[in-house]
């Protein structure tokens, strides 16, 4: 394990703060987000942001918490998540207000967003990959997030679907500029509830 990660451990386990799920709400909306790297990680922690660029961010940001999904840029600790945040809030800026020691970067003029958190707080028991290991994007619940020992134990049941897309929507509508599907949820089809909550097609009859 890195230092890094043994820092945050030891960290928060002085302090109590290790995630106790028991604690969570189950009807908290959860992200899974993609964090590109350690260090976009250590930001997250010391700074308290997390940014995603606008033309491939998920509909809805206005959630409890994001849960980080580590990718195989992490090394010994890929493909899994263990380190889950509360969202404060988010603005729209570009990268190179976040990142002005990039300014020469090609993307350096793409707006994203910027995702205001608090404390991050690492998970008891880490949730592993398993066999789906590429995603962009996932909406879950603190009920799911309890008990998930893999990621695909995070994607809701169908029949839950329609519901936590009506919860999503409801937080979206909060903030200026949102502008929900013209359809009613009942009338969307279950396929593209689906797309929109991250889930892939493979586990869609999940």
């Amino acid at each position: 394990m890195s230092r890094f990660f043994l820092h945050i451990l030891k960290t928060n386990t002085k302090r109590g703060e290790i995630m106790n799920l028991s604690y969570l709400s189950p009807s908290a909306l959860i992200l899974v987000a993609i964090i590109p790297t350690p260090e976009d990680l250590q930001v997250a922690r010391v700074l308290g942001w997390y940014r995603i660029p606008i033309r491939t961010a998920p509909r809805i940001l206005n959630v409890d918490f994001l849960a980080f999904y580590q990718p195989a840029s992490f090394s010994d600790r890929k493909w899994r998540i263990e380190f889950l945040a509360p969202v404060i809030g988010h603005e729209l800026t570009t990268r190179i207000d976040l990142l002005r020691e990039e300014e020469d970067h090609p993307r350096a003029g793409e707006e994203y967003y910027k995702v205001q958190l608090g404390p991050m707080q690492p998970l008891l028991n880490p949730i592993t990959a398993g066999e789906w290991k590429r995603f962009t994007f996932l909406y879950t619940t603190g009920e799911y997030l309890q008990s998930a020992k893999k990621l695909t134990e995070l994607t809701v049941r169908p029949t839950e679907r329609r519901s936590l897309w009506k919860a999503l929507r409801e937080r979206g509508s909060r903030v200026p500029g949102y502008q929900a599907e013209l359809k009613s949820i009942e009338d969307i089809p279950l396929e593209i509830l689906s797309v929109l909550l991250g889930i892939p097609n493979h586990i869609n009859g999940k």
